[in-house]
């Protein structure tokens, strides 16, 4: 059977300091005049590791299989992007013809050092329209300066786990919708023990927490990171000091940073069983589509909801929004299979049937309109609350750089200062900020 011809093999050791991409680099030419009927062996590498994930890609690899009895696909798991940055630009026969990444902030790396071959030439040759195959937020986040390196393979969305228990303890008969509901109910679902520390916190905004990190939080205002021109504009744009205002104030509402801060210090590890949420001391949480899967494995002694992260009370229309990011497939530029390489990105990413099994056995959101639609998608009301997420037209990712991201890193080491409280002009202190972001944007080019 084609199940048994897949071969999973264990990560390729290629070297102990990590090659990162940088600027344009000078891969083996590939070749996409491949006939892909002919018989031919693919090398596919990946990051899923736990037994469920790599039983469910495998399963779809061997039905891809059936459906094309001339590719052999070599699937290799639990990759790192270091890892396949490495192999990439070594190139030769060891390297990989399909790719896939956890992250999208390394999207514009690979578009702009050409490691990740361009696939709207092959979406023309398929007659595959992206743009009434792939939600907006999704292609923009798996595209560069025109370049479509990549398409999207899953999608995760970041919403509000609530508990309902605590909910009804409190007289609160809805989830929050606007940023101040948010920090009245938090502040009323705050418990305090008599010594006035926090025993259980409404909504911990605190950055350093789980799935806290900031530019997931500052999504819920629907900022714009760069001007057309590709400048920083974060001191310029007016929801980021609001943002910081607001995390503020929902912090001070329960007790103040450094007291939420001691809660959180208590808490295990967010894959264990002394998650915070879990053990009932966060009543309101930020979390993708995948915890309601754990929740239930870890059998929650309470009842639990999911609901949109609520959004800024002058943007109340955009409520249902939230974070999206997610994995990205695409084509090593090296690879002498391209035809054959895109046969199998295109199962995987773009045909309805594979995305929604794959989507329904490892607990993520599918990446295409008719995936998001279709009847076979898992109907557990917490999940589909996700899926409308990521239908919602507000929802937003960040945008690519071509650098990997490194402005989320500088934005994210800025927020952790703020919180703090070690910024005192911070509206100076965001003009430095898109000071740096502009200079390591340069600085990446040359």
């Amino acid at each position: 059977m084609a199940l048994r011809r897949i071969r999973t093999r264990v990560p390729l050791a290629l070297g102990a300091a990590a090659l990162l991409l940088s600027g344009c680099a000078n891969p083996s030419t590939g070749s996409n005049t491949d006939d892909p009927t002919e018989p031919v062996t693919l090398k596919f590498w990946h990051g899923w590791s736990a037994p469920g994930e790599v039983e469910a890609i495998d399963e779809n690899i061997a039905r891809f299989e059936k459906l094309h009895p001339n590719i052999d696909v070599v699937s290799t798991g639990n990759v790192s992007d270091e890892t396949i940055n490495q192999a990439l630009r070594a190139g030769g026969g060891d390297a990989p013809d399909v790719v896939t990444s956890f992250t999208t902030n390394n999207v514009g790396q690979y578009c702009s050092s050409g490691m990740w071959a361009d696939l709207d030439p092959f979406m023309e040759k398929s007659g595959i329209d992206k743009t009434k195959v792939f939600p907006k937020t999704l292609l923009d986040y798996t595209r560069y300066e025109g370049v479509q390196c990549a398409t999207p393979l899953l999608a995760d969305a970041f919403g509000m786990y609530y508990n309902k228990d605590a909910f009804e303890e409190a007289g609160i008969t809805r989830p929050p919708r606007t940023m101040s509901e948010l920090e009245a109910a938090a502040a009323r679902l705050t418990r305090k023990k008599k010594d006035g520390s926090i025993e259980r916190a409404g909504f911990m905004p605190n950055f350093q927490l789980y799935q806290n990190a900031p530019d997931r939080m500052f999504a819920q205002w629907g900022p714009q990171y760069f001007d057309d021109e590709g400048k920083a504009r974060l001191a310029d744009e007016p929801e980021t000091e609001q943002f910081f205002t607001t995390m503020r104030g929902l912090a001070d509402a329960q007790g103040g940073y450094q007291a939420l801060e001691r809660l959180r210090s208590g808490f295990g590890d967010e894959m264990s069983s002394q998650n915070g949420f879990l053990t009932g001391r966060l009543a309101m949480h930020l979390d993708g589509e995948w915890r309601g899967l754990m929740l239930d494995e870890a059998g929650a002694e309470f009842d639990w909801g999911v609901a949109p992260l609520p959004v800024p009370d002058d943007q109340a229309e955009t409520y249902g929004r939230g974070y999206l990011t997610g994995t990205v497939a695409g084509i090593a530029h090296s690879s002498r299979h391209q035809n054959a390489a895109w046969e199998l990105v295109k199962y995987l990413t773009v045909e309805t049937e594979p995305v929604v099994r794959f989507a329904n056995a490892i607990h993520n959101v599918p990446s295409t309109f008719a995936a998001l639609k279709s009847p076979g998608l898992d109907a557990d009301p917490a999940f589909r609350a996700f899926i409308e997420i990521a239908r919602n037209p507000h929802s937003q990712a960040v945008p690519p750089s071509n650098n990997g991201g490194q402005y989320i890193t500088s934005f994210g080491d800025f927020s952790h200062s703020v919180e703090a409280g070690r910024t005192k002009d911070l509206h100076r202190a965001l003009k430095e900020l898109d000071e740096q972001i502009d200079a390591d944007n340069v600085q990446s080019q040359n």
